[in-house]
């Protein structure tokens, strides 16, 4: 019988796809962000926009952190997310854990100097990225 294996296999995926999102939306009710940080983050997002922009095209920044900022912003900018946005407080939670895991990335890999010189806003707005996304104590002087 030609063609049984095949359709086991794509069963097989679907199914690793569905536990893995269900996984996903368990964890994320779970860990769920307080809602004023929420709040706070959604206010601080075109910021935060620009920032990435920025640093994906910062030339003296490593090229691995680069592409991670790319592939961000193509994930921010792709209408489909892991969770949809419709369902309440989860469905932006997913974007925020996202942004901010890549952000911790780039400043383990670039330094906090790299954000806080790219950083568009106000020091008041730094500090609240500091603070929702743990990357530094307080904002460094420019």
């Amino acid at each position: 019988m030609t063609g049984a294996w095949e359709w086991d296999l794509l069963i097989g995926i679907a199914v690793a796809l569905l536990v893995t999102w269900l996984a996903l939306l368990v964890m994320l009710a779970i860990v769920r962000p307080r809602e004023g940080l929420l709040r706070e983050a959604l206010r601080l997002l075109p910021d935060v926009l620009r920032l990435v922009r920025r640093l994906a095209a910062d030339p003296e920044l490593p090229r691995g952190v680069r592409v991670r900022l790319a592939l961000l912003l193509a994930y921010l900018a792709f209408p489909l997310d892991l969770v949809p946005d419709f369902i309440p407080v989860l469905g932006y939670a997913d974007d925020a854990i996202i942004v901010t895991a890549i952000l911790r990335s780039v400043v383990r890999r670039a330094g906090l100097q790299a954000l806080r010189r790219h950083w568009p806003g106000t020091d008041d707005g730094f500090a609240a990225l500091s603070r929702l996304t743990g990357i530094g104590k307080s904002p460094e002087p420019v």
